[in-house]
């Protein structure tokens, strides 16, 4: 990041104080980073959220009163919206699907190394999600838990009525998406330059009404299941 740029503006939301204090040290301990607040459920979150206008929200999942997803969703309906990283852990976060279905740019479990959370800050400050393929199939399979099969079909549905919009090349770059692929990857696997794939990826924003890559990846996910 540009040295003469302001610092990213970062509100830690999460109940355990020591998660909280560990986080800050760790943030504010680098340059082109900064904690302007911190807040212990959604509530108040919110309310900081609106007097601070941060850059990103490291948002924990689960909290007394408001919980994160609920907080995630109100945050995001805002003109000009904070990107959204989640805090969670894979054993018992059953929330994660509908906060990235919400617009939340990803995920970090909070006992990710500090040198990786300060790099998914930076990236989500940057608009581009923090998301590996992997850690994605593991995530959604904990957070959809059992699923009747006329929810499943529903939801088979109604992403398959969404993607029905697309041109063939659309649906290959909306599927690389889905596997986790980057622009340079997606432009080798369908032979066509990475300024094609820009374009094309920027129609399935257009046709698709998502704000992010995640959201994409979902949809085809829900599709194909």
């Amino acid at each position: 990041m540009d040295s003469e740029r302001e610092p990213v503006r970062v509100v830690i939301v999460d109940d355990d104080q020591l998660v909280r204090l560990a986080l800050r040290l760790v943030i504010d301990g680098e340059p082109d980073l900064t904690v302007v607040a911190e807040a212990a459920d959604g509530d108040a979150a919110i309310t900081v959220v609106d007097e601070q206008r941060p850059d990103v929200v490291l948002m924990d999942i689960r909290m007394p009163g408001r919980d994160g997803l609920s907080t995630t969703r109100e945050l995001l309906t805002r003109p000009a919206p904070p990107r959204v990283l989640m805090l969670t852990t894979f054993d018992s976060d059953d929330m994660v699907l509908g906060a990235l279905r919400a617009g939340a740019l990803g995920f970090v479990l909070k006992d990710t190394p500090p040198a990786r959370i300060l790099d998914a800050v930076r990236t989500v400050a940057n608009g581009n999600p923090v998301l590996s393929p992997a850690a994605t199939a593991r995530v959604i399979a904990a957070a959809t838990g059992p699923q009747s099969s006329e929810a499943r079909r529903s939801s088979r549905e109604a992403a398959r009525g969404k993607l029905s919009v697309l041109t063939e090349r659309e649906l290959h770059t909306a599927r690389a998406i889905a596997d986790g692929l980057g622009n340079p990857e997606i432009a080798e696997r369908l032979h066509i330059s990475v300024a094609t794939v820009k374009a094309h990826t920027g129609n399935l924003f257009a046709k698709l009404a998502v704000e992010n890559r995640v959201q994409i990846a979902l949809l085809v996910r829900d599709a194909e299941e």
